[in-house]
């Protein structure tokens, strides 16, 4: 509990077999968290088991994709502050305290994992990563004239539940450019938001995105278009509907 608030974590898991009781167990240790949701995304043969052992509640999700993943978690979990991380290594418990004392003055906080003294030895922060999350945060920033932004994509984030239900029908990004379409709906939305460092790491195993350089730049590419676009169609006074996500709330699960 947080201020007399529940705490739920998701962890969307692919290719997270050999951390993901680690995580776990490293996220319940931070006091404040009541409940982690699991989201098995098709993943790894064995995850289950890892899993099954923990006081973590399992659920699992047949779409593919990052977005369809924090989709099914979001509604899956039942606390008033939400958390969303990786349980690949590379995000800490302790960094939960950090987010949730911000959470008392802004609705949203993100991530960051550009701050050189929270990025630890072997984590995949090299040059092109770190700058091109930090131009693309920047372009974000820019465009759109918000608070500072320097890390798209950054995956350890918080929702209070109001922010996350004022968005939820609005999801429409089932892949991994699903993060960036948070912070946009986020902007868009006019909910407040803050930007804090984490903690990163190195990460177990490898990464399915940013461990092939091609796919990474795919996903930038993929990025910036959508940061244009949603800023070019609100300029003609274009605000998000309504999307695609079957889990929002108020609507039954299938």
């Amino acid at each position: 509990m947080w201020q007399g608030k529940r705490v739920s974590v998701v962890f969307p898991t692919y290719n997270e077999k050999d951390s993901i009781r680690g995580a776990i167990e490293d996220f319940f240790a931070a006091a404040p968290v009541d409940e982690i949701v699991v989201v098995n995304n098709n993943a790894a043969e064995g995850t289950d088991d890892e899993v099954r052992p923990t006081a973590a509640r399992l659920v699992h999700e047949s779409l593919q994709g990052y977005g369809h993943a924090i989709w099914r978690g979001l509604a899956e979990a039942t606390g008033d502050v939400l958390i969303i991380a990786e349980p690949d290594g590379t995000f800490s418990g302790h960094d939960v305290a950090k987010l949730l004392a911000y959470s008392d003055d802004v609705p949203v906080v993100f991530g960051t994992r550009t701050q050189r003294e929270l990025v630890w030895e072997g984590a995949n922060m090299g040059f092109l990563l770190k700058w091109g999350n930090w131009a693309v945060g920047k372009m974000m920033e820019f465009l759109f004239n918000t608070t500072l932004l320097t890390d798209v994509g950054c995956s350890m984030r918080l929702f209070r539940r109001e922010a996350y239900e004022r968005i939820a029908p609005q999801f429409s990004v089932g892949g991994s450019a699903f993060g960036p379409q948070l912070m946009l709906l986020t902007i868009l939305n006019g909910i407040p938001f803050i930007e804090i460092p984490v903690n990163y790491k190195r990460r177990v195993g490898t990464s399915s995105v940013t461990g092939n350089k091609f796919r990474a730049a795919l996903l930038g590419t993929e990025m910036i278009f959508m940061i244009l676009g949603y800023r070019l169609l609100s300029w003609f006074g274009w605000r998000p509907k309504a999307g695609a996500n079957p889990y929002a709330p108020g609507d039954a699960a299938p």
